[in-house]
């Protein structure tokens, strides 16, 4: 990580580096409300995690008990901040939410109560695993907003149509046990082993082949909504954002991980 990307993400995003996993941090005081430049330094950490070849998987939590991400930061919303720049220029609300770019996979520790826009940048990653004693919730109605940057049109595809629904309706908190039941969470933890758990649950991820992780995900997203015929048509030639699933299919890797399993011995990735 350089020097300059270090000073650019001070006091919204904190980077730390364990093998193949990088742990995005959100730091923002108190709560990690989503303004512009908050979403401009979470853009800049997740394609610092898709351009940099030695890292395979993501990992975004809180560095506060007190949120997650609270949302939307309604002092720039209405008050009119200082900073009237753009936010991130292609990863929307909170610079990861329609990052179509980032291929690799990005696990969300939900540390913490993720509320509003905090829920959206949760539902936008890869998968969900949540300590025990915290909730989500979109209370945006109560606003005068919707949950558009993610909730409306993530979360109704995550779990039944009319809980997702009443839960914008109402604005009423889910409980990480509802959430775990309803499956929109892998895996629950107490607060004090969840990163334990999420790093975990990211050394097994990171275990898979490196363009095979991107090829997943980029599958994943075009498959996303279409019938089952339709989808099941799906092949590197399809037309589509599929380049990681192309380079997969023609790499070396994919004949080392056949080869490694034939020789019952660990693969030895390239990324090529």
């Amino acid at each position: 990580m350089t020097a300059e990307l270090d000073r650019d993400l001070a006091g919204f995003v904190e980077l730390h580096r364990e093998g193949a996993v990088l742990e995005i941090r959100m730091v923002k005081p108190k709560v990690n409300a989503i303004c512009r430049r908050f979403s401009r330094a979470m853009e800049r950490a997740a394609l610092y995690l898709q351009h940099d070849p030695d890292l395979r998987v993501g990992i975004l939590t809180s560095g506060s008990d007190r949120a997650f991400s609270a949302g939307l930061d309604f002092n720039e919303a209405t008050a009119g901040a200082e900073d009237r720049g753009p936010g991130a220029e292609a990863g929307g609300f909170g610079g990861i939410t329609t990052l179509w770019a980032l291929k690799k996979p990005l696990i969300a520790a939900i540390n913490a109560p993720a509320v509003g826009g905090g829920l959206e940048l949760a539902l936008a990653c890869d998968i969900l695993v949540m300590a025990e004693d915290t909730f989500l919730q979109l209370p945006e109605l109560e606003r005068g907003l919707l949950p558009d940057g993610g909730g409306l049109q993530r979360l109704p595809r995550r779990i039944p149509w009319h809980v997702a629904t009443a839960m914008i309706w109402t604005g009423a908190p889910m409980t990480a046990a509802e959430a775990l039941r309803w499956g929109l969470v892998h895996r629950t933890a107490p607060r004090a082993g969840l990163m334990d758990l999420a790093r975990a649950t990211a050394a097994q991820v990171a275990r898979g082949a490196p363009l095979a992780l991107q090829a997943l995900k980029e599958a994943l997203r075009v498959v996303d909504g279409l019938p089952d015929r339709e989808a099941m048509t799906l092949r590197a030639e399809t037309e589509g954002d599929l380049e990681q699933y192309r380079r997969m299919l023609a790499s070396d890797d994919m004949i080392e991980g056949q080869r490694a399993f034939l020789e019952k011995r660990a693969p030895r990735w390239t990324g090529r």
